[in-house]
């Protein structure tokens, strides 16, 4: 065996210096990580935690905006409360009766209303009435126009018909159709229109069947000969 040189060994060794530049970076670098993660770990923390301040923030602010409302109706409740207690028995009485007289004022109102509608209804049923009577008489009041135009009528037949026609008056019915009025195609019905070199315009020539109408409506409308113009 060779003999062991002590000085030759220690000459191989690395420096030391270099190593410990080695080794700094390495070292560098896992902190560089470890500050790093730290910083991160910490930025999720703080958005929890803002998150979670948020949440409640909002939760409280709605209750203040409800306890707020309903403070306010409680406020409006007891100022009511405090004025009518505040009242002399005089100033309750007469606020009172004013009350009273405002559901009065309503009440009457809705009856006058009622009264009203009522009126006319009670009048549209009457006219109603006073129509299928007066339907169902007209070909006997025909006839007795007939009688009247084309034959003498004796005085107890003369009376009754004067009656009959009263009778139509007192209830609103009015007869119309004359000779020699203007023709007018919302009263009047033509059944024919006879050429006449003397008719300066449209008038009735011969009624036929006279009209009648309640007020402005027309019930039957007067069938007419009309006299027309021959040009």
């Amino acid at each position: 065996m060779s003999d062991f040189n002590k000085d030759e060994y220690l000459n191989d060794l690395p420096d030391m210096d270099d190593l410990s530049g080695q080794a700094a970076p390495a070292a560098a670098s896992a902190a560089d990580g470890a500050s790093a993660a730290s910083a991160d770990s910490a930025a999720v923390a703080a958005g929890a935690t803002q998150e979670g301040a948020a949440q409640p923030a909002a939760a409280q602010s709605q209750e203040n905006g409800d306890s707020a409302a309903a403070d306010g109706a409680d406020k409006a409740d007891a100022a009511d409360g405090k004025a009518d207690d505040t009242l002399t028995p005089l100033g309750q009485a007469k606020k009172e009766a004013a009350e009273y007289l405002e559901a009065l004022q309503r009440e009457r109102a809705e009856f006058i209303n009622f009264r009203n509608r009522a009126q006319k209804e009670q009048e549209r049923f009457r006219q109603h009435g006073i129509i299928d009577v007066l339907t169902a008489l007209l070909p006997a009041l025909d006839d007795i126009d007939r009688i009247r135009e084309h034959s003498e009528m004796d005085d107890s037949f003369k009376a009754v018909a004067n009656k009959i026609d009263k009778a139509f008056e007192k209830f609103g019915v009015e007869k119309f159709g004359e000779k020699g009025e203007d023709f007018d195609p919302t009263k009047h019905d033509a059944i024919l229109h006879k050429p006449d070199p003397n008719a300066e315009k449209e008038t009735v020539d011969t009624v036929v069947e006279a009209g009648y109408r309640i007020g402005d409506r027309v019930i039957r409308a007067a069938r007419v000969v009309v006299a027309s113009p021959q040009n």
